[in-house]
This record gives structure tokens, sequence and C-alpha cells, in this order.
């Protein structure tokens, strides 16, 4: 027996109309595709990223989810329910969070958290808030106003406040964007093993690609409002033949530059290093041309495509297509 998603996106587009001096908006305004027929399913405890350059359409995607705005065409169904129809129960077993979510400043840490659990019902709000603290390091700050707060300490406050329901499905947009390497490491394992515990399905969007290859289980490449690719993050990464190979060289500079030419290869000088980007298929042939040219090198070290790389060719190729 087939189990059903837990999120089902099925050819949803959004259309907008910019803004016009006059009121009939439609019959003047410029019309804009935001997202365009896009069809996608996440499963129980999946995480999912959602990839894009800017205006790509992950935030209206995710504000469609969230239901705070309408498809213009498609459908949206969670937990086996249409969304348009069941939004508010939808709503009671999810959750959001995002860097640019404002909570009220003149509230404290805890208050704020006590006035969201009682808002989504939660059971023994009290005790639920005091463990959420403890999971996200904020007992130190409960008393604290949110308007006292650095922006990496909202961050934290928003991601905490995003799991106080035990919700089975939870929205992230860039979450530890404003978060220090350290604590945005330790938010990350925090989501990996509460999403264990859980079983919790999450939508993911972030601009770090290292963060994305860490904790997604799929992704999703938006451009221009479409889908232009799905697949693992180490599946969208071999899809990017190309290796860079950096290596000291010793002795033989110009011989190294005169081979790369030769194979049309390409390479960049910085300072003792030099960079080549080469097919991973030719990386023996070209360690045998080094021996074979008696070019000395040292600390060399070979990189295979990530999932950066693939980011930013194919905005760059879909950039020149246009």
């Amino acid at each position: 027996m087939r189990v059903r998603p837990i999120v089902e996106v099925k050819n949803i587009t959004k259309i907008f109309f910019q803004k016009s001096p006059f009121w009939k908006i439609r019959k003047t305004g410029k019309k804009v595709i935001a997202v365009d027929d896009i069809s996608f399913d996440i499963k129980e405890g999946e995480i999912v990223g959602l990839l894009g350059p800017n205006g790509a359409g992950k935030t209206t995607t995710i504000q469609m989810i969230l239901g705070l705005i309408t498809p213009t065409r498609g459908t949206i169904r969670v937990f086996g329910r249409d969304l348009r129809k069941f939004r508010k129960e939808i709503l009671k077993n999810s959750n959001f969070s995002s860097t640019y979510t404002h909570l009220p400043w003149n509230l404290t840490v805890r208050e704020n958290l006590n006035v969201l659990a009682l808002l989504y019902g939660v059971e023994n709000p009290g005790k639920r808030v005091n463990e959420i603290m403890k999971v996200f390091s904020l007992e130190e700050k409960k008393d604290r106003e949110v308007n006292e707060l650095s922006s990496g300490w909202v961050t934290r406050l928003n991601m905490a406040k995003s799991f106080l329901n035990f919700p089975r499905f939870i929205l992230f947009d860039e979450p530890t964007s404003s978060l220090d390497p350290e604590s945005a490491d330790t938010i990350r394992t925090e989501i990996i093993n509460l999403r264990k515990k859980y079983k919790t399905t999450i939508l993911f969007t972030s601009h770090n690609m290292a963060e994305v290859d860490q904790i997604c289980d799929r992704v999703i490449f938006l451009y221009q409002g479409k889908i232009i690719a799905e697949d693992t993050p180490e599946g969208l990464a071999r899809r990017i033949k190309i290796s860079r190979i950096s290596l000291m060289v010793g002795d033989g500079l110009k011989r190294l530059l005169s081979v790369v030419r030769d194979n049309l290869w390409s390479a960049r000088v910085q300072g003792r290093y030099t960079t080549v980007e080469i097919p991973e298929k030719e990386i023996p042939r070209f360690l045998s041309l080094l021996a074979e040219k008696g070019i000395s090198y040292r600390e060399i070290s070979i990189d295979k495509p990530t999932l950066e790389d693939f980011f930013l060719l194919t905005a760059r190729k879909r950039r020149k297509t246009l």
C-alpha cells in the first residue's frame, strides 16, 4: 500500500501584477509569474532543500504552502488534506521559522514562547517552554526582551518557537543566516536530532550550500519560478564533471601551463599555488603528463564538484541563455 506524502504540491502557479497608478491593476499592471507550474512531494521525516538564486520563487512557494497567499492555479495538500479547506487544522500541526520573522520586541524570550505555546494549544505550555529553551540554550536569556537581543539570539528564538508545538511539518526560510558558524552548526545538529526523534518533515531554504549538503536528503532547484533540477545533494554535485586540482609547483610552471593550454583545460595561478580545472576522468592522464614533462610539485589536493559548484554553474548557464 502506497504511503501518502506529508506534502503534495501539484502544478502550482503564482502570478502577481506589478503596482500601477491606476486601480485597475489587472488591466494596466505588468504580469509577473513568480512560481510557474511546479509539482513536488515530501515524504514523512524527509528534509528537502528548496534552492535557487534570489527571485527564483522559493519564498513565494513557502508562503503558498503556509497559506499566506493563494496559488493562482494548482493545489497543495498537507497531511493528505486540501490546504484551502483545512488550513487551520494543518497549521496547528505545522510551524515556520525565518531569519526575517519579527516577534513582539517588548516581550521577553519566555513571554514570547508562552504566548506562542498558548496560541498553538500546546498541552502544559510552561513545561514545554522550559524544555525548548533548554534545547536551544535560551535559558540565560529568558528574561531579556527581544529588542535587547542580538540578531543571532533572535534567530535562535525563532528556531525554538518553530518546535514548540511538536510539529509534524516545519518550513525553514534561511533559519541560520544570522548565526556565527559554531551556533549555526549547533542548530543544524539539533534539527537533525529532532527530525530523527519526532520524524518531523522539513522544507528548508538556505544560501549556505554546505549547510544544505549536510542536512538535506533531497534538493529541489528553482530558477525563475520553475523546477530545473531535483536530486540528492550528492546527485546534483555529480552532474558537474569538472574537478579542481590545486598544487604548489616547485619547478616547471610554464610547462604546466603549456600542458593545460594544449588540452583545453583551464588554470588559475594565485601566489605559489596553481589550480587546474579538469574533467574528473582525465585526472590520471594529467598526473602522468606532470611526470612526463618533469614538473615537480607538492601539497597537491583534488577537489571533486560540490553542491555549490552545481548552484553557481547552473545559475550562470541560465543567465547566459536569457
